[in-house]
């Protein structure tokens, strides 16, 4: 599969086996995985490769290496999706929370907001917390049923 955006050429390909099935120590493993990743400036100039490898408890039957490569892709996807919010919207990264579990238990709120919103049909988490913040807090606790 070759990609072409952001400055950069994406080349990346799969290879997947059952063969080491026995030999490796995962529970439920169905699928043993090698991702390939090249990725070139637009002239073509290999900047940087690198070679991953996983394992999935799905078949061959449940996912040929063209899904299990949209499944790869689909992580990166949330996981940004996710962190840039976190980063972005509540400006996670400048937090001078840092005693003891603070930290932890300030980032756990974050998502769960994020969560509601997200389960709210809310695509911009900004937006949402501008409407909420508008309602007043006996609409965001409306939300979670209290």
């Amino acid at each position: 599969m070759r990609e072409r955006g952001h400055g950069r050429i994406e080349t990346r390909s799969i290879r997947t086996t059952t063969l080491l099935n026995d030999y490796v120590n995962f529970p439920y493993v169905r699928q043993a995985f090698r991702i390939d990743r090249v990725r070139a400036d637009l002239s073509g100039r290999v900047k940087s490769s690198e070679t991953v490898y996983g394992v999935t408890s799905l078949a061959p039957s449940q996912a040929d290496p063209k899904h299990l490569m949209a499944l790869s892709r689909g992580q990166w996807h949330i996981e940004n999706r996710l962190h840039w919010v976190r980063d972005v919207t509540f400006d996670e990264d400048r937090s001078q929370i840092r005693t003891k579990k603070g930290a932890r238990v300030f980032a756990s709120l974050r998502n769960l907001v994020i969560s509601i919103l997200r389960l709210l049909g809310c695509d911009n988490i900004a937006a949402g917390l501008r409407d909420l913040a508008w309602g007043g807090s006996h609409r965001a606790l409306a939300l979670i049923g209290c």
